[in-house]
């Protein structure tokens, strides 16, 4: 059986730390910023982890591991 591919468009969104929490970038922070409070759009900008349960299937996209 051939090896799995990793899913291209999750490998480029989410990265898996060496603890092996899924970390991602939040979304709203490309446009359309002048209502947005300094406040928020740092929030924006960092990164942060994935829910356990989302973890998992990102996890099996990255990895590209047999389900």
């Amino acid at each position: 059986m051939p090896k799995m591919k990793s899913h291209s468009g999750a490998a480029k969104r989410f990265r898996v730390t060496a603890t092996g929490k899924v970390r991602r970038y939040k979304a709203n922070k490309s446009h359309i910023l002048t209502k947005k409070s300094p406040k928020r759009k740092r929030g924006l900008g960092r990164p942060t982890t994935l829910q356990p349960g989302d973890a998992k299937r990102m996890k099996r996209l990255i990895l590209a591991q047999g389900s």
